[in-house]
């Protein structure tokens, strides 16, 4: 199986906080966050942005992070802008 790509990651970041990722696909997951810093920064702003949304009442339940696709898209776009 090939290693997953930064885009890649970025598409499914949203079903691995959902614990929705077969097995396989999780393994890739874990094994490109041990190779980069910059997916395990990505990743880290979403757990920050679903425990903001807790404390302030309004935490996603399992299942509904794919609410967060807006804030994905935002940043997809960012990147794409990037040189």
């Amino acid at each position: 199986m090939s290693d997953l790509t930064c885009r890649e990651l970025v598409e499914l970041v949203t079903d691995y906080l959902d614990g929705a990722l077969p097995a396989d696909e999780h393994a890739r997951f874990d094994r490109h966050l041990d190779m980069c810093e910059g997916c395990r920064e990505h990743l880290d702003q979403m757990q920050t942005t679903i425990r903001v949304l807790h404390e302030a009442g309004r935490a996603p339940e399992p299942g509904e992070v794919e609410g967060l696709d807006k804030v994905l898209d935002v940043f997809r776009d960012w990147k794409r802008e990037q040189p």
